[in-house]
């Protein structure tokens, strides 16, 4: 294995009572295709943001060529991610923006180039993912494969060392995955960049991932070379790139876990929220209501909080029935007159 231009140490994470991440360790060689998989709702994409350095683990270390992301200030960080592109599930493009626009973001958010040397930039990285005769389109005029290929061209703009995929295949048919890994093996070649891809795609591994790590119950099941994994006897690893339904891997844990880190984020919100309300002067109740908890916790807050038509909704108001109206008796028709009698 080549040098690791990343290095992940003991690394756990924990959104509250939740532990998301635990004792994770391994390397992520320079140069190199590196798809970290696993289960749903076993942290790769917790791990994806420790690694940019949007989470802070609670423990462990992650180091970068030679600097602990854990212990770098904002402005030594912000220097640290200079050397990152990221391409997001969707493509996290701008909608109010061309994709011209969208892939010159980048440049003209953080450098001082010259509007030609962005539009040369531009030119070279949709030519690189076959957007060139689309440029003037907006996200919501194309398909998500190509919104796939503009978020690549942004992440390539700044000539990144790094470059992190957020599930890049999810919402694609199996033609234009093959596609996208293509081009991910161009990019790769034409870069010499170091990509990390997390992904469910047994099949995308197949063809462009060199090395592998595999997550189960918040832990690292394996890290190894390609073949090493696919001939594994580990009963995760087996069970997992196989697709089996016999082994450690069941379907209810998956959704529980998911549904626990959804809660979990939920309460740290909500403790956020709190905090902040109480910076602010207003007491806890009224943070836990609008941070959005259960109906109980927001009951509980309005009991604190006097409602000025209480004392109204408590009276005992006399009810007034009004007397029926007695209707006047029609009036009786005349009698019409008798015919006379026939004189026989």
């Amino acid at each position: 294995m080549s040098e690791a231009v990343i290095q992940i140490r003991d690394v756990s994470k924990r959104f509250g009572s939740h532990q998301v991440l635990e004792g994770i360790s391994f390397d992520i060689p320079r140069g190199a295709v590196t798809n970290i998989m696993g289960p749903s709702g076993t942290g790769k994409s917790v791990l994806l943001k420790n690694i940019i350095g949007l989470l802070k683990p609670e423990e462990g270390s992650i180091w970068i060529d030679g600097q602990d992301l854990v212990q770098l200030s904002d402005r030594e960080l912000y220097k640290v991610r200079m050397k990152m592109g990221v391409l997001f599930q969707d493509g996290a493009l701008f909608g109010s923006m061309n994709l011209f626009d969208n892939i010159a973001f980048p440049m003209r958010e953080h450098t001082k180039r010259t509007e030609k040397d962005i539009h040369d930039t531009v030119m070279e990285k949709a030519d690189l993912v076959g957007l060139v005769a689309h440029l003037r389109k907006f996200p919501g005029e194309i398909s998500g494969g190509m919104k796939k290929r503009a978020g690549l061209a942004r992440a390539l703009v700044l000539e990144p060392e790094i470059v992190l995929f957020d599930e890049p295949d999810s919402g694609l048919d199996p033609v234009r995955v093959a596609y996208l890994d293509d081009l991910i093996l161009k990019t790769k070649a034409e870069t010499n960049a170091t990509f990390v891809v997390i992904t469910h795609n047994i099949e995308s591994t197949t063809r462009v991932a060199d090395y592998m790590a595999i997550l189960f119950r918040s832990r690292l099941a394996a890290f190894g070379s390609r073949p090493e994994l696919f001939a594994s006897d580990d009963p995760v690893v087996r069970q997992f790139l196989h697709g089996e339904t016999h082994g450690p891997i069941g379907m209810d844990e998956l959704a529980d876990a998911e549904e626990e880190i959804e809660r979990t984020l939920q309460q740290a919100q909500a403790e956020q929220a709190e905090r902040e309300y109480a910076l602010a002067g207003v007491g806890a109740a009224g943070a836990a209501g609008a941070a959005g908890m259960g109906p109980d916790v927001q009951s509980a807050a309005a009991d604190e909080i006097p409602d000025p038509w209480a004392a109204r909704d408590t009276q005992q108001v006399p009810v007034v029935v009004p007397p029926a109206a007695s209707a006047p008796n029609p009036p009786v028709p005349p009698t019409p007159p008798q015919p006379p009698a026939p004189p026989w």
